[in-house]
């Protein structure tokens, strides 16, 4: 099983950037696919994006489609979460989670990190 801790969240204007990265630990990173979830209060844990266990088949939510770009880096570890256009409603803890398969729903999801927290102002 996977440790993961996110990193890179903050407070950013409303059309600004970030990126997200996800740091693993523990064996055979490389043969999860991995995805990133978002939770604002009030809401439920939603699907953001997920990639394979290569890094392929980036699969994405609507409501973040051609804004945001998830990557996979098996050699360092890593998965970032490219995030341009951002919005107030993106607001959010995003979350990296570790998958035997592939899918957008989160209780597929074994390993999760602690989550880091998002803030887009108007």
């Amino acid at each position: 099983q996977l440790q993961l801790v996110e990193s890179g969240g903050g407070l950013v204007q409303a059309g600004g950037s970030l990126r997200l990265s996800c740091a693993a630990s523990g064996r055979d990173f490389s043969a999860y696919s991995m995805g990133w979830f978002r939770q604002a209060p009030g809401k439920e844990r939603e699907f953001v994006a997920a990639v394979d266990w290569n890094g392929g088949n980036p699969m994405y939510a609507e409501y973040v489609k051609g804004r945001f770009t998830c990557s996979k880096d098996n050699a360092k570890k890593q998965l970032y979460l490219q995030m341009n256009g951002l919005r107030p409603e993106d607001t959010a803890v995003y979350y990296c989670a570790s998958v035997h398969g592939f899918g957008g729903q989160p209780k597929q999801y074994g390993s999760w990190g602690p989550g880091t927290q998002v803030t887009v102002s108007s």
